[in-house]
């Protein structure tokens, strides 16, 4: 049993991991990240896999934490599909790095390490290693220049962007 407790803690300390290349940004203002985002494009994963017209809506809870709601459409299943989390700060609410879950106890990385500090228009997302990122807008599409300025931010971050999903929305 003790073995077993000490592999979760492990397991979940390690979900809380940055990626080499990515810092989280500071000086972050929740008040202004809560709302409805359009998801622009990701690196492909099972839990979105096929998904279309995918937003992730936040919004504070009672508490302090944060709610995640995440919706995607599957043209397969002809259905929508929606995912709802928990995410707390990891370190301080002034900087871009939060931990969420989709299955508690279990925690993965939210690193938002780059935005549009003036307007919070767009955003660049990392999970707790290269294989997840993901470019959030607040409209369901974004200007080429604005595009590839964040898909070169993810490229110098060390991602595969030639491997990016563009989402229909």
């Amino acid at each position: 049993m003790r073995n077993m407790i000490i592999s979760m803690l492990l397991f979940c300390v390690g979900c809380t991991q940055i990626p080499d290349k990515v810092k989280p940004v500071n000086n972050f203002e929740l008040d202004r990240y809560l709302g409805k985002w359009y998801e622009i494009a990701r690196l492909d994963h099972s839990f979105e896999r096929g998904l279309s017209k995918v937003t992730a809506e936040y919004s504070l809870n009672d508490n302090g934490s944060v709610r995640v709601l995440n919706q995607g459409y599957s043209a397969q299943d002809k259905q929508w599909k929606t995912a709802t989390g928990i995410a707390y700060f990891i370190d301080s609410p002034t900087d871009g790095l939060l931990k969420v879950s989709f299955f508690r106890p279990f925690y993965g990385t939210y690193a938002i390490f780059e935005l549009d500090h003036a307007n919070y228009q767009y955003a660049v997302i990392s999970g707790p290693n290269h294989s997840y990122l993901w470019i959030l807008s607040r409209t369901p599409s974004l200007s080429e220049a604005i595009k590839k300025q964040l898909i070169q931010k993810a490229s110098d971050a060390g991602f595969n962007t030639q491997e990016l999903i563009f989402v229909d929305q």
